[in-house]
């Protein structure tokens, strides 16, 4: 195949191009926050988890408080109530029997009141816990909002580039060959390189060394012959750099 020269070193710039439409085409599906992102949504997962754990034991020590408090009270109405009939009673016996019930009420109270205590340090711990865990949840959420908000400004932003890559393309394509273009994009449509600079005896395309006798051929061909890169298979493009 032949091609001008000119045709062939602008496959170098439109192999750069497509070089950076990848790029773009990564940043745009791939943002760089999408891994901390995902493990944040993991994090959170199980942070939440922890939470309704740390909920639930807050709940159960507000339960058992609450039906402390509501056996003091009971507890407290039944002695103030022993305690107007001891003030009227008359018969001994009777006031002995209101003295004894309101003693042992008192007592009564006194243990719900201290088991009370003890249970309203165990829901403030149980509230604090909650809270702290919270707060990770809260600081979760935020990272994640702002890395979610920062991939969404980077992929568009790529998908601008992308576009205007693909228009540079374009417009550089339009001036190469259509037999040579088709034969740069066949090759590199298998996963090889389509094209590659020869400088000072190095594929650029492969960074592989060409031996003494390719170069000799490749001496020999016409600036116009499409040669190729023997290593890689690559177009192999000719400049003053190349040292022939």
């Amino acid at each position: 195949m032949k091609a001008s020269p000119e045709n062939q070193r602008t496959l170098l710039e439109i192999a750069e191009l497509d070089r950076r439409i990848q790029q773009a085409e990564r940043a745009r599906t791939q943002p760089a926050q999408g891994a901390r992102i995902n493990e944040l949504a993991a994090l959170r997962q199980q942070q939440l988890g922890e939470l309704t754990a740390l909920t639930g034991t807050l709940d159960d020590a507000r339960a058992e408080l609450a039906r402390l408090e509501s056996d003091v009270a009971l507890a407290t109405q039944r002695r103030d109530r022993d305690g107007e009939r001891l003030a009227s009673a008359t018969d001994p016996k009777q006031a002995q029997a209101l003295e004894n019930e309101i003693d042992s009420l008192g007592r009564r109270i006194s243990m719900l009141e201290d088991t009370e205590l003890e249970v309203m340090g165990r829901v403030e711990e149980a509230q604090a816990a909650v809270d702290a865990q919270q707060a990770l949840i809260d600081q979760t959420q935020s990272e994640g909002a702002r890395l979610t908000a920062e991939a969404k400004g980077d992929m568009a932003a790529a998908a601008t580039d992308g576009e205007h890559l693909a228009r540079d393309r374009a417009a550089l394509a339009g001036t190469v060959a259509a037999e040579l273009l088709a034969e740069f994009e066949r090759r590199a449509s298998r996963g090889g390189i389509g094209v590659g600079l020869l400088r000072r005896g190095v594929c650029e395309g492969c960074r592989m060394v060409l031996s003494g006798t390719d170069i000799t051929e490749i001496r020999r061909a016409a600036a116009d012959e499409v040669v190729s890169c023997p290593e890689c298979g690559g177009i192999l493009v000719r400049t003053e750099e190349s040292g022939l």
